[in-house]
């Protein structure tokens, strides 16, 4: 019996490692992905990739574009990511921005999605709708405070500006400062150019861009998939320990959870039954929910190594726009007792409306996250 138990020990430990060196080479698939986007929108417009991002020529189109992008992926780390790609290849700073406050709120539709799985029970209901809802509440008011303000003074473009250009600067110890990153990634790099080289023209950049994007989802799937395996016990751990013990604890939680499993899908996913159960209250979820879009910052941060050359900086910025942004949001929002509430009021008012008729739950969804963006992209185009 002992040396079966031993035998057994030594299986789960073999599994353990394997999963974490495929854990690595997924990181090294997303860093090179990334890296293929920007060479291919470089093949493909060479110096008019202005030009092929007309259709999103005013920051409101660029938000429009980030939100129904991540609410089809439903990943805001995949979108972020991918952007960071197109700002290597050219995309401008300005545009790039509300794409990425836009992926923040098109990531909180998962969340929403979990809570109809206690629409049954009516009391569980509310309470689940509502944990789901403040994320999008809470995303959409930073949006719509910080969105004008970047506009006009444009305080994230700025300060990412001014630490990117430090962090890759000659004297600074940035990864993409370090050749042995580039020699690294040139295998792979060279492989997808090889892959897509046969084709005529543009299409070989933009076979290489499609090329990178499907990389890119599949690995952000794989390895969150992988890591909810090797890390969600801890994980869940940590939020029953920490979620209840006060607003920073919540957010410090929320950040190290979504750091562990690479998506705050996942983490916002999870807490929202806990919530419908009663497990915790809505003013204990919500400070959870805002550490989860501090931590899915790190994958375009990760992502931004892998941009070299004279595009590393703008990489850079874009991903640390995206972290600057979150924290931004959760400074002025959360740190002002005025607006600290009004996610919350959001949240609860949406959910006793679906609770009183299922139908504004289909309407909420549908015209936040789809309708309602389309027809203001398509109607931009028009005027």
């Amino acid at each position: 019996m002992e040396t079966v138990s031993a035998t057994e020990s030594r299986q789960s430990q073999a599994s353990h490692w394997q999963s974490w060196l495929m854990v690595l080479l997924l990181i090294y698939l997303l860093l090179a992905a990334v890296g293929a986007i920007g060479d291919g929108f470089k093949a493909a417009t060479g110096d008019n990739a202005r030009d092929l991002f007309s259709f999103a020529s005013n920051p409101f189109v660029a938000l429009i574009v980030g939100l129904v992008a991540t609410a089809l992926i439903q990943s805001s780390s995949t979108v972020t990511s991918i952007i960071v790609g197109l700002v290597a290849g050219g995309l401008p700073i300005s545009i790039a921005i509300p794409m990425a406050m836009g992926a923040n709120i098109g990531t909180s539709l998962t969340s929403t999605l979990v809570s109809l799985g206690h629409v049954r029970n009516g009391d569980e209901f509310r309470k689940a709708f509502a944990a789901a809802t403040v994320h999008d509440s809470f995303n959409l008011l930073a949006v719509a405070l910080l969105l004008p303000l970047e506009i006009v003074f444009q305080p994230l473009e700025r300060a990412s500006g001014f630490f990117a250009q430090i962090l890759v600067s000659d004297n600074s110890v940035s990864v993409s400062d370090f050749n042995f990153m580039k020699m690294i990634l040139a295998p792979a790099g060279n492989t997808m150019d090889l892959v897509t080289s046969w084709l005529p023209g543009i299409f070989s950049g933009l076979a290489l861009i499609v090329l990178g994007i499907v990389l890119i989802l599949f690995v952000v799937s794989r390895i969150g998939r992988i890591l909810r395996t090797l890390l969600v016990g801890k994980a869940k751990d940590v939020m029953h320990a920490a979620v209840g013990r006060g607003p920073l604890a919540g957010i410090a939680s929320g950040t190290v959870m979504t750091v562990l499993v690479q998506s705050s899908s996942t983490t916002t996913a999870l807490i929202v039954p806990l919530a419908g159960n009663g497990v915790f209250s809505l003013r204990q979820v919500y400070p959870f929910t805002l550490g989860a879009n501090i931590g899915t910052t790190i994958t375009a941060l990760l992502a931004a190594t892998a941009i070299h050359g004279p595009m590393a900086t703008l990489a850079l910025q874009i991903a640390l726009v995206h972290l600057f942004f979150n924290l931004l949001a959760i400074l002025v929002i959360f740190g002002i007792p005025l607006l600290r509430n009004i996610p919350l009021l959001m949240a609860e008012n949406l959910a006793r409306l679906a609770l009183l008729n299922k139908l504004y739950v289909v309407a909420y969804i549908l015209g936040v996250f789809f309708l309602l963006p389309l027809s203001a992209i398509a109607v931009s185009q028009i005027f």
